[in-house]
């Protein structure tokens, strides 16, 4: 018997209307501004109102390395949340929105998969409700301001030459990375050397996710930084009098999206700046009206535990006052074998042997939440048909010496009924007291923050700066950006720095070769090994295998 994919499961899916899954949510009509028969926006002002109303539990769903095996976070987030549904609770899950970059790439969409999955997947999967347009044509409203600027004359005297805004586009395309633009003649502009980031690394994404409401969207924009002046003074959006126009622009892209999991649970999907690149989790905004609306909250942080965790503790809980109540860190028996170095062709067969050489990658992590965030966390392990008992039981001996639980998810056959024990499971960690706390302190200096980073979190013997990096660190104190928070540009494959490195890798130290200011979103961004702010489509994209019929049934989708 084959598997259906994922789109012909979604497409065979009974959706409810949206406004009967807003009901179950007991949101007023008024609130709710609906995107067609199965999509709505939630007015933020109905978060406004309900401010004072008490919070549900938080429950953050991280992952291990992720490797080519795949370890399916979206999908135990999703299948967690219907679970918890079916064990009695009431539950909304908080997810990002995926960037179709990733879907006509090499990742595929991002709404789980099987029978764990968000719908309408196509929708999501594809334009949504416009929300990584408006966020794309705010930023290139700046970039257009600041070029038309520099035209008319120049009045803040803005260096050509450190110029540090660039365009963006919701698309995997390396030509646009490094162009000249205002070529033509005088009338065309002035010639510079420019670039694109993908929508999802603007920094007009982080400013929305982070963002409380209108009024500070509106603050955070216009503090921006967009070039320096010949003398090294900041010129911000602000300055350029952008932040007013932009924030009209994305006016309803910070109203959160509302569907719902194929067993029709409430799913708030809002916003998604890369984890790798950026701070990798769901708006602020969604999250606290998530909180509201629901006793249980599942979310989820991109990438591994070292990347989305480490950003969504660090970065958004501390700048949005959240706690978490449990954390859920997801793992398959193939991956843990990868980390263990068997080939991706092999990792059907059982081998225990690189199954314990893989674990100390799981172990980090669960160490790392527990240790280090001082949280209560469980692994869940996403089940593959082939996983055997042995490798099973190993996994869980090994994290029972750490103390810490393990639920088998099956939630990609089985929906939210694969899903109970883990639910179970998160339901008695919420209730266990927690001692959260960040693993660091704002007041360090720019390195010692990112030491603190490079040494509790990676396991690094440190962290080196280079010549530019290290000038660049004596100037954001200089201007006062010294207390921000840092966030790492790094690789997904490793703890380390370099791709390479599986497992869970000793004596390395990690390079940052740039740092640049986020001052919109708060934060301090450093740049190590080659992350990229605008990926490549791979020798054979997804969107080769991507089509539409007559009667506009997508296909291709996974």
């Amino acid at each position: 018997m084959g598997y259906k994919s994922d789109i012909e499961i979604a497409q065979e899916a009974t959706m409810e209307p949206v406004n009967k899954i807003a009901e179950s949510l007991a949101i007023p009509e008024e609130y709710v501004e609906n995107y067609g028969r199965y999509k709505a926006k939630i007015d933020y002002n109905f978060l406004k109102e309900h401010k004072d109303d008490p919070d549900g539990k938080l429950i953050l769903v991280t992952a291990i390395t992720p490797t080519p095996a795949g370890e399916g976070k979206t999908t135990t987030s999703v299948g967690l949340a219907d679970g918890l549904k079916k064990i009695g609770k009431k539950v909304v899950v908080a997810l990002r929105e995926p960037s179709l970059g990733p879907v006509f790439g090499i990742k595929g969409g991002a709404a789980g998969g099987g029978y764990a999955q968000v719908v309408p997947m196509e929708d999501i999967n594809l334009h949504f409700t416009g929300d990584f347009h408006a966020i794309g044509a705010a930023n290139n409203l700046l970039a257009a301001m600041l070029d038309n600027h520099i035209q008319q004359g120049n009045e803040l005297g803005i260096d050509t030459k450190q110029i540090t805004w660039k365009r963006a586009v919701d698309m995997n395309d390396r030509q646009l990375r490094n162009i000249v633009d205002g070529l033509g003649g005088k009338l065309q502009g002035v010639p510079r050397e420019d670039g694109f980031d993908i929508t999802v690394a603007s920094e007009v994404m982080a400013v929305l996710c982070l963002a409380s409401d209108i009024v500070d969207l509106k603050k955070r924009l216009g503090s921006i930084i967009v070039a320096y002046t010949y003398d090294g003074k900041p010129v911000t959006a602000h300055d350029l009098k952008a932040e007013g126009a932009m924030a009209a622009l994305l006016k309803d892209a910070l109203k959160p999206n509302l569907v719902q999991t194929l067993e029709h649970t409430p799913a708030l999907i809002h916003g998604g700046p890369f984890a790798n690149i950026a701070h990798g989790c769901n708006s602020v905004t969604a999250t606290r009206l998530a909180l509201k609306l629901g006793d249980y909250i599942v979310t989820e942080a991109g990438f591994a535990a070292d990347l989305g965790a480490e950003k969504f503790l660090d970065i958004k809980c501390r700048m949005a006052g959240l706690k978490p109540n449990a954390v859920v860190i997801v793992a398959t028996v193939r991956a843990l074998k990868y980390h263990g170095g068997v080939a991706k062709a092999d990792l059907n067969e059982e081998n225990l042997e690189a199954l314990e050489k893989g674990m100390p990658n799981l172990l980090q992590h669960v160490s790392n939440i527990k240790d280090v965030y001082g949280l209560p966390c469980v692994v869940a392990i996403n089940a593959f048909p082939t996983d055997t008992k042995a490798e099973l039981d190993l996994v869980e001996a090994k994290c029972k010496e750490l103390g810490v639980n393990v639920a088998l998810s099956e939630v990609w056959a089985k929906g939210g009924e694969g899903g109970m024990a883990l639910a179970e499971e998160v339901v008695r960690l919420c209730d266990e007291p927690n001692d959260f706390r960040f693993s660091y302190d704002t007041d360090l200096s720019i390195e010692e923050k990112l030491e603190a980073i490079c040494k509790r979190i990676y396991h690094a013997d440190g962290v080196a700066l280079t010549a530019k990096a290290a000038k660049q660190a004596k100037q954001l104190e200089e201007l006062g950006f010294g207390k921000m928070p840092v966030c790492m540009a790094k690789t997904q494959y490793s703890f380390s720095d370099d791709p390479k490195l599986l497992g869970a890798p000793k004596g390395f130290t990690v390079t940052v070769r740039n740092l640049k200011v986020s001052a919109g979103a708060g934060f301090i961004v450093a740049l190590t090994g080659d992350i990229m702010t605008m990926p490549g489509l791979p020798k054979v994209p997804a969107a080769e295998r991507i089509d539409v019929d007559e009667n506009g049934k997508i296909s291709g989708l996974f």
